[in-house]
């Protein structure tokens, strides 16, 4: 384990023992020299400790996010967090993480910031979990907003709101979740999911996805003849991860004849190819993708999003686990060994922004303004690793 800053002598026992206990088994590799992905229970230690360290931090999940202003906690940040907390809790089944995230609906009267009629993907980003949790128990007032929003989009003919891609991962699933709920209404929801989704894909900005590297701009602002100093595209690391978990998620819960599949998977697909040579020679994926002399660096949330959406792709045969699973170790191992604090703390955090050179300098020791989403992207990553064989 690399030697870091922080004072192990304050380091709860059982806690630096969880993270050397990961660290070591994360460093197996093959004979070959390839990594070797841990096993299920390491990677299960490693998510309960950082799982930990935030609802350690956060006892209240009502309490209000203050950095540089006060917001309300069901905006995107602590959405994505649940987002992965719900997925943790199907493989990690702990009643007090159900709990936590119930609590959080009801201390928000399962609202959406900005109201039932609000179309902005940041404040419907907290609708994934009440349909979650509406999903284990159909209380009607746990989807009542959600449901209302999705509808006041659908029934609108204007498609062009997620004019930059972190959009598509805060709002595109919901579509597709309301579609499982009401299957007569499943064409309609499905169609206006795709819509919006070609509409950032080809339309804005002449189109914020280049098919020939495989990744996306972030929004309009970073299109061509924009440019990085070095004279690359700019593809920010992050602002592609939400478009893979995108992906990811409407793939896994729409039907495997779902309307316009084959469109999210040859996407998904070209973005997977385009990773593979992108990755650092240490596992994690640059702040700047394409431009390691531009902000690059080792990050985290990007990096959980890249190994998410493989090991995804892995465990439901669309991707080569030979090719993909040295990938995916590698930046896992990458993660727990140099990212992970003995508290459980995430590391190597890029801050909010919207491009590379926003929330620098990412370090070991920085701490990022929102520490939330930063950890659902690590437990999406973790609990779809431990589903692997």
């Amino acid at each position: 384990m690399t030697n870091k800053t922080t004072s192990l002598w304050r380091i709860p026992l059982l806690s630096l023992l969880a993270l050397i206990g990961a660290a070591c088994a994360s460093q197996k590799s093959t004979p070959d020299g390839t990594a070797k992905l841990p096993e299920k229970e390491q990677v299960l230690t490693t998510l309960r400790l950082t799982n930990d360290y935030f609802m350690q931090k956060w006892p209240d999940p009502g309490k209000e996010i203050v950095t540089n202003k006060t917001r309300p906690s069901n905006i995107w940040t602590r959405g994505i967090y649940y987002i992965g907390l719900m997925e943790f809790y199907k493989e990690d089944k702990q009643q007090r993480y159900y709990d936590y995230a119930v609590d959080w609906g009801q201390k928000h009267n399962w609202g959406l910031t900005g109201g039932d009629k609000v179309r902005h993907a940041d404040y419907q980003t907290c609708g994934q979990t009440y349909i979650e949790l509406y999903n284990i128990d159909p209380k009607p007032e746990r989807i009542r907003s959600i449901k209302a929003s999705m509808d006041n989009m659908v029934n609108s003919t204007k498609v062009d709101d997620w004019d930059w891609i972190d959009a598509l991962m805060m709002a595109m699933p919901i579509y597709a979740q309301l579609a499982q709920i009401y299957p007569d209404s499943a064409d309609i929801y499905h169609q206006r999911m795709y819509e919006m989704y070609m509409a950032t894909k080809t339309q804005i900005g002449g189109g914020l996805y280049n098919a020939e590297d495989g990744l996306w701009w972030r929004d309009k602002d970073f299109v061509p003849p924009v440019q990085s100093p070095n004279g690359k595209d700019i593809y920010w690391s992050r602002g592609n991860g939400w478009v893979v978990a995108a992906l990811v998620r409407v793939m896994d819960i729409m039907p495997k004849n779902g309307p316009h599949r084959d469109e999210y998977q040859k996407t998904y697909l070209e973005m997977m190819k385009a990773l593979v040579p992108l990755q650092r020679e240490d596992g994690f994926w640059n702040v700047s993708l394409e431009d390691p002399e531009h902000f690059g660096g080792k990050e985290t949330s990007g990096t959980a999003l890249f190994a998410y959406g493989m090991a995804w792709g892995v465990n439901n045969g669309l991707l080569d686990a030979n090719v993909y699973n040295p990938i995916i170790a590698k930046a896992w191992n990458a993660m727990t060994q140099e990212a992970v604090h003995p508290t459980g703390f995430l590391g190597y955090l890029q801050g909010t922004g919207k491009e590379p050179k926003d929330g620098q300098p990412v370090t070991y020791t920085s701490r990022p303004d929102f520490e939330d989403y930063g950890l659902g992207c690590f437990l999406l990553a973790g609990t779809e690793i431990m589903k692997m064989k």
